[in-house]
């Protein structure tokens, strides 16, 4: 089993951001010792954790990234090493508490649904419509991740864009009644344009009453009238109500001309 370990084939184990249960619960899973994984530190940015199915638990080592001038070396305990396919080549023939690494975890297939239509701005996002089915291969940042369509093309795309895959298939525009209610919220949802016009009024579709120690954010009541001045991709946008400006949620309004075209049809 160890030679199905190629230490150099970061997509089989690395597994990118992943909290610490999701990784327990997935290595635990697993019945042989030795399955591991390698996922980002939740507390350490730019820190790595090497997740370890040893007997009937999940060990967790940190894995420190230390960059001095232009060098850089990952430390994993007393060791060190010049790159994580050295370290793990090294944990495939020692022991780390009580078994060296075997084979990466498996990697479970993630798909989902598109909410909104996403145009892309740069030549390495994927554009989608709303409705499309993606597949993910890997969750690069917070906000952006890695995905592929249906026809095997691959991008980056705005995780506000996107929700969870269910099994029952989506509905386009105009779902009926008996579809799921992600289908539904994707249908009754306006397209978002990118490229749309700035500034543009738009409807609150949703109240929403910020933290309080978020000084910027809008509070926002169904209804009212904000006027949009930028669309961020992270999906807080920007505007202007009743004299203040801040940011809310792009899901929370609806752009009123986008209104007044679906009244028209």
């Amino acid at each position: 089993m160890a030679a199905t370990l190629d230490p150099h084939d970061r997509s089989s184990w690395y597994f990118g951001q992943m909290s610490r249960q999701d990784a327990t619960d997935l290595l635990m899973s697993e019945r042989e010792g030795g399955v591991f994984l390698v996922r980002d530190s939740t507390s350490i940015q730019g820190d790595y954790v090497l997740c370890v199915r040893e007997d009937n638990k999940v060990s967790h080592y940190i894995i420190n990234k230390i960059q001095k001038d232009d060098q850089v070396q990952y430390r994993i305990g007393d060791q060190k090493f010049p790159d994580l396919a050295s370290l793990l080549a090294f944990y495939k023939c020692h022991y780390l508490d009580t078994t060296p690494l075997v084979r990466p975890a498996p990697k479970r297939i993630e798909k989902v649904t598109a909410k909104y239509d996403f145009e892309g701005r740069d030549a390495e996002d994927l554009p989608f419509k709303r409705g499309e089915v993606l597949t993910i291969i890997s969750k690069d940042e917070e906000q952006w991740w890695t995905a592929r369509n249906s026809v095997g093309n691959t991008g980056s795309i705005p995780v506000p864009y996107v929700q969870k895959y269910e099994e029952t298939p989506s509905v386009a525009p105009g779902a009926p009644s008996g579809a799921s209610p992600a289908a539904k919220d994707a249908a009754a949802k306006p397209k978002v344009n990118l490229q749309r016009q700035l500034p543009a009024d738009a409807r609150v579709n949703k109240a929403r009453v910020p933290n309080a120690y978020d000084k910027t954010a809008l509070k926002l009541e169904v209804g009212d009238i904000i006027k949009v001045t930028k669309m961020n991709i992270n999906g807080q946008w920007e505007g202007e109500l009743n004299g203040k400006h801040g940011h809310f949620p792009f899901t929370h309004v609806d752009f009123v001309q986008d209104l007044q075209e679906g009244d028209a049809r």
